[in-house]
This record gives C-alpha cells, structure tokens and sequence, in this order.
C-alpha cells in the first residue's frame, strides 16, 4: 500500500506544480497582454517633444535683448552638435546607441545579475532611447513592469523614427543642471559658446552633468564633476573616439578652465541678457496679454522688436549720469526718477525706454504706467491749435495782463518771462503762461483737447490751466505726440514689436503702425520752426550748452512745485522725451527748471545716439511761405523795413500773411501803436531759399 501511496502524492504534487505554473503563466501572459493594450494605447501618441522651449526677445538687429522661459531650452538639429558633444554623451550614456534596437541586451543581462545578486533592483540598463522614452511617455517607478513596458515603447520608438531623431530629441532635451535643458543652453550658459563649437572636454564635462547627484554642479563642486568628467574622458579614448594627445590635453584640463567668463556668459546666454529690462517687461506684458502666459514661457517664440541696443545704452547711460549729477545737487531723501524715451518719427518705432533709475530695485515704468502733468511741454498743442485756427507764428496776441474767465473767477498765471503783447513765436521761445492761457481761451477749450486728443494725449481737464500742462499723460504718449511736428503732420502711433514667429519661423504677428493725419502739414512744419528757436534762443538753449549741436526743435516743461521736469525735443530722424521727478511728487531742487534738470541729460543722450548725423532739417512743405518780417510792426516788411535791419525772418501758411509794415515810410519811421508786436528771431536752423507768400 506504501507505493501507490507515494505514486500518488507524487502525482497530485506534479498537478498542484502544473496548475500553480499554468497559473503563474497565465497571469504572466495576462499581464503582458494588459502591457501590450497600454504600450498600443501610448503608441498612438508617441512624439519627439523636447520639452518647454524659452521665448527669445531680440533687438532691432537681432540680438538678444531677453527671454522668457519655464525650463531654459533652445533646441538645434543635430548637425549644430559638434561631434565631440555627440560622442562624449554616447560614451557616458550608451555606447552601443546605433548597434541596438532600443534595448541594449549585453547591459541588461548584466544589470540583471547585479540586481539578481542584490535582491532588488539597484543598477539600470538604460539606454538613451530608453531614458527619453522614460522621461516623456513612463514614469520613474522602479518596477518590472514598467521596465518592461520602457523595453517596448523603446523598440516602438525605434521603429518610427530613427535613431538620428531619437539622438537629436534626447540632446534637446536633457537636464544639464543650474536651470540648462539641452545641449544648446548649457553650452551657452556654462562656456560661453553654441553647442556646434563644443570641444571634446566641454562635451565630457556636459555628459558628466547628466547623471550627477543633487546638489553637485560645475561651479560649487568643480573637483567631483572633474572626476565624472575624466571618467567620460576614458570612456571616449576606449570607444575610440579620442586620439592619445586630444585624451591627455583634455584630462590635463581644469573644469573651471573651461567655463565662460562672466562678461562672456551674459552677452551669450540669453537668460543673462539685461538690456533694456523696462522695455523688455513690456513686451512680455503684451506676450502674456496676446498669447497667455503659458505659450509666451514654454512656446519658443521668436519676437522681434524695435528696440537698437545701441541706442538704449546711450540712454540708459544718460539717465544714469544726469541722475548722479542731480543726487550730488538736489542730496534727495528718496530716490530720485528719471525716465527716457526714443522714438523714430517716420515709423514710430521705439528705439530706446528707460523707466526708472534701477530695473531690479523697481520696475515700475514710469515711462509708460506713470501719468504726471507735463507743465509747459504741453504748450506747443496749444499753439498748433491756434495755427490751425488760423494764426501765424508772427500774429500778436495783446492784452496779456488781463483776467481769463473761469468757473473760479478770475484767472492770471505768474511766469518768468510775461509781458503784455507778443507775437506766438517769441511767447513759445520764452514760455509764456499768460500768452499760453489767452491763446487758448481765444482758440477755445473745445478745438484744444481735439487736438491733444488727435496726437495721442486723453482725458485732458477743460479748465484754463489746461494750457499750463495740468492734463496728465506719460512719458510715452507726450513723446508720440511730439513725433507728428517732425513727420509732416503725421502721427505714427509707438510700436515696439515688429513680428513674432514660432518655434517653425511662422509669423503669428505682425507688428503695424498705420500713421494718421492729426495735423496739417503747414501747422507741422510751423510748429517744427518754432520749436527749434525753442532749442536755438528759448528755454532749451541748454541743450546747445551742453554741447548738441545738430538741428532741432523742443520743449521744456516744468511743474509749478518743481516736482516735475520735462524735455521733449527731436530731429527729423528721432525724437525723444525726458521727464525726471519723484514717485511720491517734491520739489527736485530749488529751482529746479527743466532746462537745468532735465535738457542735460536729453542733450547728452542725444549726442550719443546721432552721433555721424548730417545735420539736417524738415523740407518746406508747398503750404508754407517764407517770409521777412518787421519787427517793429509784425507785418510784412518792406525795403524801407530792411534798411533799419529790424527784421526777422519766419514763416506763414499760404494765405495768412500780414499786411505790408505801415510803420516804415520813404519819409522814416512812423509812431509805433503802443501794442506794437516784440518777436523773436526764428534762429532757423538751415537757410531756405524766399518764396512768395500768397
């Protein structure tokens, strides 16, 4: 009985073996094909995407002014990856990369018997195509299942791409630490140079970032990622990628050796780039306005904008200098502000913008978020309203001494330079309140504001100190209205981008501004004329003294409690606007004129920026006669008026010249009226040949 006893415990064992194994099996096929369902699944959107791409911002020449990123990554082809930078990665990370169809068999067998022996899984295999496919599609469990299905996507991989492509995505994409994903960026922000020029050492020192533990990086553990390095090192002189003398020059070589001076490292990374910071933050704010934040930091756009690098350190270094100057003078409690702009007439394009003293320590844009009155630079929309109305730069404006009516009674502002009656030109030259306030009450408050409406300034008060600048406007906007004097008439709104492309150099915007007509293009030229003896004989003569010496025209503005100082000039080619105060509105300085705060530091920027310029003027338009005018009346002189060499040349609409002087005769001068005109010289700064007035 005892045998067939064993015989059949022997026997129901073997079954219980057999069913336990077609069990074991069976789940194992279950869970392969469970495997295959999801690898099927994710092969349906299997992709090469390299990962977040930075947004570059780059200046009117194409150099990078600054970027917005959530990871730092500029992605290249693999033919702008050197050799050495390819071979030092292959060495590091998996050799036999273009031997194996995703899996390399000979590495797993012997991470296999390494885990086997351990107990647990404690060495990978991976290969490169392997760990993108980990990085993009699996996550980083350290199961078999999941290393499983790695195993599969990677042979998927393989099959649809190539391995040229599977090479390319994984450079683009990889983490090389301190914030540098892809080969691109980390060679830019670490040596200064593209990934095209990468050296076999800068290759090594890159493939040794690639696996290292946290916290270890070039710069503060420069000897643990040499040791990395050396070994990259050896492994390239094993695959036979480096000769005896390119292996002991390279391992010879200090880590540190090889990095990119700092100067070097900000004008090669763009993550270092600082020009224009102000300027740059308003392009981001339209980015994040136009495209949403997310696509302006991980889409890789291309914007390109009106910014000349040049010219904004000139203003940068403007401001910066006059505002030394003043902190020695003024010796402010606060900080003092200043903020610059630059604007090209015919186009509108915004050449330079500085809005504040310091980006970093506050980036507030007092050149385009801070409305502050404008004092007198508001004056010259006053008096284009009036030549629109029908006046002459020569016409006499009597009775300054009288009240101007107005909700509060009686209204007479004090000034510096007042008289009783004078002509526009001279009270433009020397700024007049009071010639500013009648002229405007006798244009009308109506026919103003739709001029400073026109030219871009809103939302002006309808009071009569509205000629004195109590309206508010930026910086920005005063200096875009200023363009239309030196572009006939025409106002070209301020335009800083001119076109963003994505990633592929399509063209999602296009950056247009369509110029409107806001004034005649004989007021323009007068006003222009005007302005310039502003620059030559007036208020910003400072200019000349502090030695800008090409044509042009401008205005001084200056705030009642001196909190504010204001100068806007330009020449045919450019325009620019200084306004210089305090966030929380004080007096600068006693005294603190326009003229001796702010016309410094617009003269000295615009010396730099026009620097080679021909000193060159506006045409006279067809509607304009050039005139000779006699001082003593304000007509028209004649030849009697010559021979006392009291007379001025100036300029009139067609149409509106005075009548012939009636002061001068053959028999001498006749008794001036006791309103006779007093003018100023126009000083112009080119001679014209005369036309006829009609």
């Amino acid at each position: 009985m005892r045998a067939p006893t064993l015989i059949g415990l022997r026997n129901a064992l073997i079954r219980t073996l057999l069913v336990a194994l077609s069990l074991a099996m069976g789940f194992v096929l279950v869970r392969l094909y469970q495997i295959k369902l999801e690898v099927d699944q994710v092969d349906t959107r299997l992709s090469l995407e390299y990962g977040p791409q930075t947004t570059l911002i780059f200046d009117s020449k194409d150099r990078v002014i600054s970027a917005l990123y959530r990871e730092h990554r500029m992605p290249v082809s693999l033919e702008l990856m050197s050799q050495p930078l390819q071979q030092a990665v292959l060495a590091a990370e998996d050799r036999r990369f273009y031997e194996h169809n995703g899996v390399d068999i000979r590495r797993v067998s012997a991470a296999m018997l390494a885990n086997f022996r351990r107990g647990r899984i404690t060495q990978g295999a991976s290969t490169i195509t392997q760990q993108f496919v980990r990085a993009n599609v699996l996550d980083r469990s350290r199961t078999y299942g999941r290393k499983i299905r790695e195993a599969w996507l990677s042979h998927r991989f393989e099959e649809k791409f190539g391995k040229k492509a599977i090479l390319q995505a994984y450079l683009n994409h990889v983490y090389f630490g301190e914030g540098y994903y892809g080969v691109q960026a980390a060679s830019l922000g670490y040596f200064g140079k593209p990934a095209s020029d990468i050296t076999a050492v800068e290759g090594a020192t890159l493939a040794a970032l690639i696996n290292r533990p946290s916290g270890w990086t070039i710069r503060k553990t420069p000897l643990r990622i040499r040791d990395r390095r050396d070994w990259v090192l050896r492994e390239m002189r094993a695959a036979g990628y480096l000769d005896a003398a390119t292996f002991g020059r390279s391992i010879a070589t200090p880590v540190a050796a090889t990095l990119a001076s700092e100067q070097l490292r900000a004008q090669a990374d763009p993550i270092s780039a600082s020009t224009g910071p102000y300027f740059a933050s308003l392009v981001h704010e339209a980015l994040f306005e136009q495209f949403g934040v997310d696509r302006a930091l991980t889409g890789g756009l291309r914007v390109y904008t009106t910014l000349d690098a040049e010219v904004q350190k000139f203003a940068e270094d403007s401001v910066a200098k006059r505002l030394a100057e003043l902190d020695k003078k003024a010796r402010p409690k606060s900080p003092l502000q200043a903020a610059l702009v630059a604007i090209e007439p015919s186009t509108g394009y915004v050449r330079a913008l500085v809005g504040g003293r310091n980006f970093s320590e506050s980036p507030f844009n007092r050149a385009t978020d801070a409305k502050r009155q404008p004092g007198s630079a508001f004056k010259p929309f006053v008096f284009a309203a009036a030549l629109e109305a029908g006046f002459s730069p020569g016409t006499t404006i009597d009775g300054l001494d009288g009240y101007v009516a107005s909700a509060q009674g009686g209204y007479l502002p004090g000034g510096e330079h007042e008289v009783d009656s004078t002509t526009l030109r001279a009270a433009l030259v020397h700024s007049s309140n009071r010639a500013a306030v009648h002229l405007l009450q006798r244009v009308g408050l109506g026919a103003t504001i739709d001029l400073a409406n026109r030219v871009g300034l809103e939302e002006m008060p309808a009071v009569p100190s509205l000629a004195l600048g109590t309206g508010e406007v930026s910086l920005l906007n005063l200096t875009s209205a200023y363009t239309a004097f030196a572009n006939g008439g025409v106002l070209q709104p301020p335009v800083t981008i001119l076109r963003i492309e994505d990633p592929d150099g399509r063209v999602l915007y296009r950056g247009q501004s369509v110029g409107r007509r806001v004034l005649s293009e004989s007021t323009a030229y007068l006003m222009a004329s005007m302005l310039a003896d502003v620059v030559n004989h007036g208020t910003g003569y400072s200019a000349r003294q502090s030695g800008f010496a090409l044509p042009a025209g401008g205005k001084t503005g200056t705030t009642g409690d001196y909190a504010d100082a204001w100068f806007v000039g330009f020449t045919p080619r450019l325009a620019a606007g200084v306004w210089v105060g305090f966030d929380q509105p004080q007096e600068i300085m006693r005294r603190g004129f326009a003229s001796v705060v702010a016309v410094p530091a617009w003269a000295g920027f615009m010396k730099a920026a026009t620097t080679g310029s021909k000193p060159e003027w506006l045409q006279v338009p067809s509607g304009v006669s050039h005139i000779r005018r006699c001082r003593a009346s304000g007509g028209l002189a004649n030849e009697y008026c010559e021979l006392t060499s009291e007379v001025d040349d100036d300029y009139v609409s067609f149409g509106h010249a005075p009548d012939l002087c009636p002061l001068h005769t053959s028999t001498g001068l006749v008794t001036a009226p006791a309103t006779s005109a007093t003018s100023a010289s126009p000083g112009m700064p080119i001679s014209y040949s005369i036309r006829p007035p009609q």
